[in-house]
């Protein structure tokens, strides 16, 4: 199961998963559309990951040899010399086919970036509540999941504006629902873009994985990779993202361009178990704006230095 990856121009940070899966049999006649056909979110999670398994990632003419890890994720960096934009690899285990990746290489002149938060964000879900969160994730057909609105019209804007920006999801989600995330935001006419995503399952010193410490790491971790990246954040009010992007604009505020906070509804605060606060988050120079849906958000966005 390939995932996409990001690089510059001289590396290239690979993510993917191995699974088991059965033999494909050809079914022409299959239509995703229909009721009957469509996908259970369970589904995602009934796959047998292929536990430290030897894979080959071939960028160009260059093959890499890595391992997965216990959950059968692949999350490295290789070398690579491949032109700007969305740019095809390849990767393999022993005796099955290669299977082709898209990998989005940034330009070198790029300046600006955009890290889009998911659940809640771009699509509404309620994930804070645990049973609410277990039927979105486990039992709702995927086609029946709700996109926010107006927010992929915002974000197609920014890339139409800034053809070269990055687009990336950082997302608490497990690896598993990553192909569930890609097709939705696929359906939904998002910008495509790589998946920053979990491990499903407990660590050494806890049951569940710290999704806010996975979000606190990767943002780190691309201010580092992409040094001369100012990033556009974007979450919304109903879990730690007013927090997590205050602390991070306050740690680094030379690699923030802004922060976009999108409001939730009174319901979808209730399910959501409330809302933060305009005021809680870090003291920061880093200038933020507020609005219910992409439309108020796209509108405000003139107020944010973008060039």
């Amino acid at each position: 199961m390939p995932f996409t990856g990001y690089g510059s121009t001289t590396w290239v940070r690979v993510l993917a998963r191995v699974v088991l899966t059965p033999p494909k049999v050809a079914t022409p006649t299959k239509d995703l559309d229909k009721p009957d056909e469509r996908i259970r979110g369970w589904r995602s999670f009934t796959s047998i990951p292929v536990v430290e398994a030897d894979v080959w990632v071939q960028v160009g003419d260059t093959k890499h040899r890595v391992q997965a890890d216990r959950g059968g994720v692949v999350d490295v960096v290789v070398t690579a010399d491949l032109e700007p934009g969305w740019q095809s690899i390849t990767l393999s285990t022993e005796d099955t086919e290669p299977v082709e990746a898209r990998v989005y290489i940034v330009d070198p002149s790029t300046r600006l970036g955009v890290i889009s938060d998911v659940d809640d964000t771009v699509m509404v879900t309620a994930l804070p509540r645990p049973f609410v969160a277990a039927w979105n994730t486990f039992v709702l057909d995927e086609h029946a999941r709700t996109p926010v609105p107006g927010m992929a019209v915002m974000l197609e804007r920014l890339t139409r504006s800034h053809p070269t920006v990055p687009v990336i999801y950082l997302s608490t989600g497990a690896w598993n629902v990553a192909p569930t995330l890609t097709r939705f935001l696929s359906r939904n006419l998002y910008p495509s873009g790589p998946l920053l995503l979990t491990d499903w399952g407990p660590t050494h010193d806890r049951w569940f994985r710290s999704g806010r410490l996975h979000k606190e790491t990767n943002l780190r971790r691309l201010a580092d990779e992409f040094p001369d990246i100012r990033w556009l954040l974007v979450g919304d009010d109903g879990q730690h993202d007013e927090e997590i992007y205050g602390a991070f604009s306050e740690e680094r505020p030379e690699h923030v361009a802004g922060v976009a906070i999108r409001q939730l509804s009174p319901g979808e605060a209730v399910l959501a178990g409330g809302r933060s606060k305009p005021d809680e988050h870090a003291p920061s120079q880093a200038h933020w704006i507020y609005a219910p849906d992409g439309a108020g958000l796209l509108a405000r966005l003139s107020e944010f230095d973008l060039s």
